[in-house]
């Protein structure tokens, strides 16, 4: 592992880091933001904007460090934390605004936080972390889904129980995994 911290693929899980509040923020004061004459079209264009920015330094954080040779610990430890501060955030203001299940949101926080707790004993046991194909479409419906659902569109819901599906596969095979080994 190469052990420059301060490189492309840190840099862009610093900006989800970053980002992750800020799109929090404008969906939970949209109402407040509208007081001041803003659309609520424009503060789910905007909101959704920043998210799609996001989602795609997850796509390509991974991508450059695995291309560059430039994986770090640090990289490591960041990516899946900036990944499930931007779901959560996101998840936690569409709940609170009413656009998401609260069910939904659970099963989805429940198994994030069981699979981070599985991965922190696989990495203290030597054995591999590595992101499984079900967990990167995991990944990619809920990404999809929270785009939806910030801009309202139909099937937003849908999608979302589509993610919840996939979430919840997805942690089975991780633990599955895990126990196998």
């Amino acid at each position: 592992m190469n052990q420059k911290i301060l490189n492309l693929p840190n840099i862009l899980a610093f900006v989800r880091v970053m980002l992750a509040p800020i799109i929090f923020w404008i969906l939970i004061n949209s109402d407040d933001l509208q007081a001041f004459g803003v659309h609520v079209s424009w503060v789910n264009y905007f909101a959704a904007l920043l998210f799609v920015i996001a989602g795609v330094t997850d796509f390509f954080d991974g991508f450059i460090a695995r291309s560059w040779n430039e994986q770090t610990k640090l990289g490591s430890i960041i990516d899946p934390l900036a990944d499930k501060m931007l779901m959560l955030g996101a998840f936690l203001a569409l709940s609170y605004i009413n656009r998401a299940s609260i069910w939904a949101i659970f099963l989805i926080l429940t198994r994030e936080f069981f699979i981070t707790g599985l991965r922190v004993a696989a990495v203290s046991e030597g054995k591999d972390v590595a992101a499984s194909k079900a967990g990167k479409l995991k990944t990619f419906s809920q990404l999809i889904a929270i785009g939806f659902l910030i801009m309202q569109w139909p099937f937003g819901t849908v999608l979302l129980w589509i993610a919840v599906t996939l979430t919840i596969y997805s942690g089975y095979e991780y633990t599955r995994d895990y126990f196998r080994e």
